[in-house]
């Protein structure tokens, strides 16, 4: 718990100081050239910094050890603060969406410099960098947290490789900076559904995958000697805490204390095999 703490934390200090950093020098550029485009991008970047202090607050959550009223932990606070962050990702992409809209209607042709330039490349390198980080982070801590403040990264870097593109091209048409403030706009809500969709199922519950159950059937079997017909096997996720239920069907004629010691030797297996605390109900053969 310890080394998840410690990649939480430091991922996310390093996110608000990279990102304030950014956002300054984004929007310095953004004021200079009258670019809405890189006024957007510097604004995506501010709402990552928001993000991370989200990251900060909901892995200190998540990490509490249960209690009387959260008997399975706070692990699930992590998926709340990402939903929180995909949420913030859609509203500056609705807002940015807007403002293009808005700047497509003047016919306003705004001019790229070498500040714009300089600018835009040093965003690429060091938010690519911080995206890098957050992935591997969230390897070694299992977080669903930090790969969601991964992927803001990512789409900070990739909005700013689009305005990079923009930048070239940008003295033939008066219309590139509404465009590209329109694209950056649209990835950010790609960004947004991406986390969204995969956080709230996890909240809603997901069906195992086929090789899971499979998985989970062999190692049940594996442990005992009785036939046992593993059914109606259930996950539910808190974060870093899985509980599992199931079905098992065994010999009507059999002992309670037999009955009870198999379904024990089973819970022992599969908190070993895949670290599940796991409640398993009996059943007769012929049910």
């Amino acid at each position: 718990m310890k080394d998840i703490n410690k990649y939480i934390s430091r991922e996310g200090w390093l996110s608000i100081i990279g990102n304030i950093f950014l956002f300054v020098l984004k929007y310095w550029a953004g004021i200079v050239t009258g670019s809405i485009a890189l006024i957007a991008d510097a604004w995506h970047t501010l709402s990552d910094s928001v993000s991370s202090v989200i990251v900060l607050i909901g892995g200190k959550i998540s990490q509490k050890p249960a209690d009387e009223e959260h008997p399975f932990g706070h692990g699930r606070a992590e998926h709340i603060a990402a939903i929180i962050i995909g949420v913030l990702l859609a509203i500056v992409a609705f807002d940015f969406i807007v403002s293009s809209i808005e700047k497509f209607g003047t016919h306003e042709k705004t001019v790229f410099g070498t500040i714009a330039w300089i600018v835009t490349i040093v965003s690429i390198l060091v938010k690519e960098g911080m995206a890098q980080y957050a992935f591997w982070a969230a390897k070694k801590a299992n977080s669903s947290i930090l790969r969601a403040d991964g992927w803001h990264h990512r789409t900070d870097a990739l909005s700013s490789v689009v305005i990079l593109i923009g930048i070239a091209v940008g003295k033939y048409f008066w219309w590139t900076d509404a465009v590209l403030g329109f694209i950056v706009a649209i990835m950010i809500g790609y960004a947004s559904f991406e986390i969204l969709s995969k956080e709230i199922k996890s909240l809603l519950g997901e069906r195992p995958s086929d090789d899971l159950l499979l998985s989970i059937r062999e190692t049940a079997q594996k442990a005992c000697k009785t036939k046992l017909h593993i059914h109606h096997i259930h996950l539910h996720n808190y974060g870093n805490h899985t509980e599992m239920s199931c079905h098992i069907k065994l010999p009507p004629e059999m002992q309670l204390n037999e009955a009870h010691e198999i379904c024990n030797t089973v819970e022992l297996a599969i908190k070993e095999k895949f670290g599940y605390i796991s409640t398993i109900h009996p059943e007769p053969i012929d049910w």
